[in-house]
């Protein structure tokens, strides 16, 4: 969650375009007194894989914690994309332990997991619609198969679709979209159930900067405004940029505002963690990684 560098002041909540936004501050700044957040999401202790020989994880150990987005960074064949298969039980580790949400997930079985699957949303760069049913039932497809009631679809449908800025595409085919708006659809088919964590593989790869913009101020605005928990795969500097130095909140008028970390405000609720031949060789801040000085990082961080 968002925070001051010093104890936040819930009398004094900040200013909104000159004007104090309670809901800015209770959206963004809310101190949850609940032990459940000293849980974290996901763990992994000691991971090790390995296909054919070769070491894919090295002995991984991370946490990301109640609404924490994590950022994994890395090279090809790093280890990036397996984590978001190991943590969905679609590859098994050779050794060491999976937790999500307190449960140790390692051994579960496929019918184990899908329950466990229920409480995750995944957002691929490809999208993955259905090409030949509309925007409505694509977002809708997990519902109907749930034998949701009509109007609790409908509702729950357009609920999603407004949070990603398509409600006005709901009656359109996939082929009527363009790449970014549905990317933002199978953002939505993700979201649909409120799921607790969130994660996405490579979710702007191939999109246009405005677009990707737009994809990572959805990331943002899950973990300020859902608490969602989520890790975000990517190579893209940025995505970096744009997902640690932003904050969402709601202001006066009800609608989304997007506010730039500044020196009153830090973000302690993103966090870095870089991956090399299944080893982790940096963890922490985008100052902190910007402050490096390993030459793998660098060359990394310019873009190779």
């Amino acid at each position: 969650m968002a925070t001051t560098d010093t104890e936040i002041d819930r009398t004094n909540p900040p200013e909104v375009d000159g004007q104090v936004s309670n809901e800015a501050a209770d959206s963004t700044f809310a101190e949850v007194e609940n032990e459940d957040r000293a849980l974290p999401a996901i763990e992994f202790q000691d991971v090790h894989l390995s296909f054919d020989g070769r070491k894919i994880l090295d002995g991984l150990s991370f946490k990301v914690m109640k609404g924490e987005c994590k950022i994994i960074l890395g090279g090809s064949g790093g280890g990036k994309s397996t984590t978001i298969k190991l943590v969905l039980g679609l590859l098994k580790p050779d050794s060491g332990r999976i937790i999500v949400n307190g449960d140790d997930i390692t051994d579960y079985s496929e019918a184990e997991m899908m329950h466990v699957r229920k409480r995750f949303g995944m957002i691929f760069q490809e999208g993955a619609l259905f090409d030949s049913i509309s925007v409505y039932d694509n977002v809708a497809y997990r519902l109907h198969e749930q034998g949701v009631p009509e109007d609790e679809v409908e509702q729950e449908v357009r609920r999603m679709l407004r949070f990603v800025n398509l409600e006005d595409a709901i009656d359109k085919m996939p082929a009527e979209l363009s790449g970014g708006m549905r990317r933002r659809v199978g953002i939505a088919r993700a979201l649909v159930g409120g799921p607790e964590i969130v994660m996405f593989d490579e979710p702007t790869a191939g999109l246009d900067p405005p677009t990707a913009r737009t994809i990572c101020e959805l990331a943002i605005k899950l973990r300020d405004l859902e608490d969602v928990s989520s890790i975000f795969v990517t190579h893209e500097m940025n995505n970096i940029e744009y997902i640690t130095g932003e904050y969402a909140a709601v202001g006066d008028d009800g609608e989304v505002i997007f506010e730039a970390e500044g020196k009153n405000l830090c973000l302690i609720n993103t966090k870095i963690l870089m991956l090399r031949d299944g080893n982790i060789i940096f963890s922490g801040t985008d100052e902190q990684i910007k402050k490096t000085e390993d030459p793998y990082i660098k060359k990394f961080l310019r873009g190779r």
